[in-house]
């Protein structure tokens, strides 16, 4: 009996020393279970909202070509374009955190940055650029009734500038004041986009109507189908824009860029700047950049106005705003900057 019981002891001893053993080495076991998932964060695309204009404008069309092209290249990133306001909507969203990377002309972009004009107590100082991208010309189109033959003659008459605060809106003023004439209040105007004011220069209810698009310009090759013209800005009136915003430059319509257009247009234009939030990341801005310039023979053939962009050109004419850091390592590893 006693040796029974000293023998189911020694059997209840091992078996608890076994146990102990594998209690021990129980991490093994462990080790042995499904392994925890990445937290989400670790395998989430960075997201890039792109506002650019209206459905109807060129700058809509840039913008989807370039998210549809970053989509295919940054395996990063996954890029939205949208429909907006404009120029100046856009800074304000990329300002306010709604949107990561937008395009406006880069007089905008510069006001926004130091909180003057339409972002009057709302600056956004960290602004940053990407690059400089194609001049958008200021195109003032006149129904061939209205007489209109040079911008001083606009004063009493009809003429659709856009909405108020909108960039279009700005340079009506900042020309129309340049030619002598009191903005708002001496010419009558009608607050309508130039998609509108297309159908109303084709219908004859407007005089005139400012356009600021890439060329052509669809608003604009609609209305010239139609007892229309586009009028010159003088050299006088663009010298004392220069004087005063260094971000206007002289352009030329060649003869034949919309029809019946027989004779150049000599006119003012601002150059279209791409830029983004100042806390995104350094190597996300750098393959943006990268990959955008790598494939603008591609992005050309989409967009007429992407066509033919050289990044040499893409720092210069963009109102002195700073480049990110990321977009300056592309600018310096290529040779454009030092």
């Amino acid at each position: 009996m006693k040796k029974s019981l000293k023998r189911i002891l020694s059997a209840s001893l091992a078996t608890m020393l076994m146990v102990g053993a594998l209690t021990g080495c129980g991490g093994g076991e462990k080790k042995a279970e499904a392994p925890k998932k990445a937290p989400a964060a670790a395998t989430e695309k960075i997201k890039i909202n792109f506002p650019t204009a209206s459905a109807s404008g060129a700058l809509y069309a840039v913008g989807a070509a370039i998210t549809n092209n970053w989509n295919k290249t940054v395996p990063s990133v996954s890029a939205a374009s949208q429909a907006s306001a404009g120029g100046i909507a856009n800074l304000n969203m990329v300002s306010d955190g709604e949107a990561q990377v937008s395009i406006a002309i880069s007089s905008n972009a510069y006001q926004c940055m130091n909180g003057t004009d339409s972002f009057k107590g709302h600056a956004y100082k960290d602004l940053k650029a990407i690059a400089g991208l194609y001049l958008n010309p200021n195109q003032v189109v006149v129904t061939n009734k209205s007489g209109i033959t040079k911008l001083e003659e606009v004063k009493g008459k009809h003429f659709a500038v856009a909405s108020a605060g909108s960039s279009v809106y700005n340079e009506c003023q900042t020309h129309f004041t340049a030619a002598g004439i009191k903005f708002p209040e001496e010419i009558k105007a009608e607050y309508i986009a130039f998609g509108g004011a297309a159908d109303m220069l084709q219908n004859g209810t407007i005089d005139g109507a400012w356009i600021m698009s890439g060329t052509p310009a669809s608003a604009v090759s609609q209305a010239l189908s139609a007892n229309c013209r586009l009028v010159n800005i003088s050299d006088d009136i663009i010298k004392k824009l220069q004087e005063k915003y260094p971000w206007y430059v002289k352009y030329t319509i060649p003869a034949g860029t919309y029809p019946n257009q027989k004779e150049a247009i000599n006119t003012s234009a601002i150059k279209m700047v791409m830029f983004c939030r100042h806390d995104l990341k350094e190597d996300t801005v750098y393959q943006l950049t990268k990959t955008f310039w790598e494939h603008i023979d591609e992005l050309g053939q989409s967009q007429k106005n992407l066509k033919g962009l050289k990044p040499a050109e893409a720092v210069k004419d963009i109102a002195k705003i700073p480049l990110h850091p990321g977009a300056e390592k592309y600018y310096k590893e290529i040779g454009v900057l030092k």
